[in-house]
């Protein structure tokens, strides 16, 4: 976002004074002891996450000579230099005119001309993974430059500050397979090192610049209707923060670098979407929120501890949001530009998978639909239905109806999205192979090349299609049982040999475990079943002394359990949310074991805060095995659901003594 501000002309209405002041703040104070930054908080210190953090920290004002840039560029030049870091990071110094892009592999945009059935079309990747490398694409064909890089002074001076060697005598196609260690999580196979020395050819080579020429300029007109496209379809947010900043930028050059163009500043208007301000200054979020998720979630926990006709006006307005949430459902989306995207013709021709009906992870503006969020939303609306408070207020039109053709439409997403493995991936089906991962060409991020099949995806979908049928069990009857019994035997085939389930998208293992349990519970397996006993003994071998559970983020990382996780981030190797999902697991799983049970409920208890708040503690989420996710509501939405549930499946056998307790 600081790169995209800068090389568009710095203007104050994109990111004012203030704001700029909390974002050097922020870069600040999460400056580590060696002098480098990590790819989020709690990562030790990468390349990735030094260079772009230095860039902007500069971009932002902070002089050269200060503690913070002094200690940084110590902490790149001792590591070879901006030329050791990652593809990602080359691509925003690019852009800002500090790396020639002879330095950077190509992304070429004529890749979208191949025909759809062609076994590698970037239509078949990830949609995050297509949506960043859309307008890279189209930044890299148009090899746009921050227009005042040759004049700039603090560019020239970036280009000293960040290299071992003078800028001038970098000879950068040679650079273009360089990376650090520390930045090499996924490192590139050869095959795909001689597609990239390939690619180079074709971008340098006289014999190819008459079909490169004619064919990019087809690819890069394209890639401006397909961000448009994605731009509308989203109001102007984008799937995610890396492809709004990319997205800002091409439309700024695709308007002449005219600041004042109309899609400018859609895009503008929407950059406050992402930016959070808390303790620690001004951040840009990985997403523009998750407030769909953590609703859906909550409302689910306390509909399980029989507290909706308790709270009346709170059922009332998390009614109201999931009503007005659901994804091109309401009246007010259905008059939007992205509804004419919903078309038959127009989601095969963008790569879209069906919207309609779906729920998101955070706004409905947003528009990208998610099997999971789709899941937990529907499961959070029928939650609501057993409300008398709601009932109430449908029938006299206090609140809003959701017609149960609403709830037909996401259930229609739910079993389109079912993958023929059997499970569910994120946003769309597997469209793509295994073998795409060995053309990944981001180095710092795992498995981000094709949308997989995954158990919390597989769970949540599964349990809303579970839940959905008993409470209207005629509706596409047998498609749902059959549904249901696929996703069943896909859960139990990705069980890890030691009973656990991996989480791809919170830390880590507590977590797959509570979905895998939950989901296979839920769709009929017994609590006596081998797979959902297995996995209850991996929890309690797991358990501490102190009667919780925990690891963080490194599990995901190195897909392994990280029992001593939580050192550092919980309470003496324990935490809060980490123990309510084992909790949780282990009470869908009615385990026998009431001691491990107790000893559990009781650490949850003790962790409360006079105020009823829990602690936050360490990151809970992930993406890509290599990012983290904060997740603040997790610390008080999973432990009110755990203690609900233990209390309801154990009773008395499970009561901590008040004494004891005290």
């Amino acid at each position: 976002l600081v790169v995209a501000w800068y090389v568009m002309g710095q203007p104050d209405t994109m990111i004012d004074v203030q704001q700029r002041a909390l974002m050097r703040h922020y870069l600040t104070v999460h400056q580590q002891s060696d002098g480098g930054w990590g790819t989020h908080i709690e990562s030790p210190s990468t390349m990735f996450g030094t260079t772009v953090s230095y860039v902007a920290l500069r971009l932002l004002g902070a002089e050269a000579d200060s503690g913070a840039c002094t200690r940084g560029r110590k902490f790149i030049q001792d590591n070879g230099g901006a030329v050791m870091t990652s593809s990602w990071a080359k691509f925003w110094l690019c852009l800002l005119g500090c790396m020639e892009w002879d330095g950077h592999n190509s992304v070429p945009p004529e890749m979208w001309l191949l025909p759809n059935w062609f076994p590698f079309h970037p239509g078949r990747l990830w949609c995050h993974c297509r949506m960043v490398y859309l307008p890279m694409g189209y930044l890299y064909g148009s090899r746009f430059v921050y227009s005042k890089a040759g004049s700039d002074p603090l560019i020239a001076s970036l280009r000293e500050e960040l290299y071992c060697e003078d800028y001038k005598t970098i000879p950068w196609s040679t650079t273009r397979h360089k990376v650090a260690p520390m930045d090499n999580y996924s490192p590139l196979p050869l095959f795909m090192k001689l597609a990239q020395d390939f690619l180079a050819i074709y971008e340098s080579w006289s014999f190819f610049q008459p079909f490169k020429n004619r064919f990019r300029k087809i690819g890069l007109k394209f890639c401006v209707e397909y961000m448009a496209a994605e731009d509308l379809q989203t109001n102007f947010i984008d799937i995610g923060p890396v492809n709004k900043a990319l997205n800002l930028v091409s439309a700024y050059h695709a308007a002449g670098n005219d600041i004042n163009a109309i899609t400018v500043q859609n895009h503008m208007m929407r950059i406050p979407d992402y930016l959070w301000v808390a303790e620690d200054g001004m951040k840009m979020q990985g997403y523009n929120g998750s407030q769909c998720w953590d609703t859906s979630f909550a409302i689910q926990a306390l509909a399980e501890c029989k507290l909706l006709d308790e709270f009346p006006t709170m059922s009332q307005k998390v009614w109201t949001y999931l009503e007005r949430t659901q994804i091109l459902s309401t009246e007010v989306s259905k008059s939007s530009p992205a509804y004419l995207y919903e078309s038959a013709a127009s989601r095969e021709k963008y790569y879209r998978h069906v919207s309609e009906g779906g729920w998101p992870f955070s706004t409905s503006a947003h528009g990208w639909p998610i099997s999971d969020c789709t899941g937990e939303g529907l499961k959070g609306v029928l939650a609501l239905l057993q409300s008398k408070t709601i009932l109430g207020g449908v029938r006299d039109e206090s609140l809003p109806n959701i017609e149960q053709k609403r709830l037909h439409d996401a259930v229609n997403v739910i079993i389109t999205l079912q993958n023929e493995d059997g499970g569910w991936a994120t946003y769309e089906n597997n469209r793509g192979f295994g073998w795409y991962e060995q053309l990944n060409p981001s180095e710092v991020f795992g498995d981000i090349m094709i949308d997989y099949s995954y158990v919390e995806c597989s769970m949540a979908s599964l349990t809303a299609l579970a839940e959905f049928h008993e409470m209207f069990p005629k509706h596409r009857t047998a498609e749902i049982k059959y549904s249901m019994q696929r996703g069943r035997e896909f859960m139990k085939s990705i069980q890890r040999e030691d009973g656990s389930w991996y989480g791809s998208w919170a830390c880590c293992f507590c977590y797959g475990c509570w979905f895998g349990i939950e989901g296979l519970v839920q769709a009929g397996e017994p609590s006596s079943s081998p797979v959902i006993q297995k996995c209850c003994q991996f929890l309690l071998s797991q358990q501490r002394a102190n009667g919780g559970w925990g690891e963080d983020f490194t599990s995901c990382y190195d897909k392994d359990y990280a029992e001593n996780g939580m050192d550092s981030y919980g309470d003496d190797g324990s935490g809060v949310v980490n123990t309510a999902w084992a909790l949780l697991a282990l009470s869908a799983a009615k385990c026998d074991d009431v001691d491990a049970i107790r000893k559990g409920v009781k650490y949850l208890i003790s962790r409360q805060l006079p105020c009823g708040d829990w602690p936050q503690e360490g990151i809970s989420g992930v993406f890509n095995r290599a990012c983290g996710i904060t997740y603040t509501a997790y610390r008080n939405v999973f432990p009110i659901w755990a203690l609900g549930r233990c209390s309801a499946t154990y009773g008395a056998a499970v009561d901590v003594d008040d004494e004891e307790d005290e």
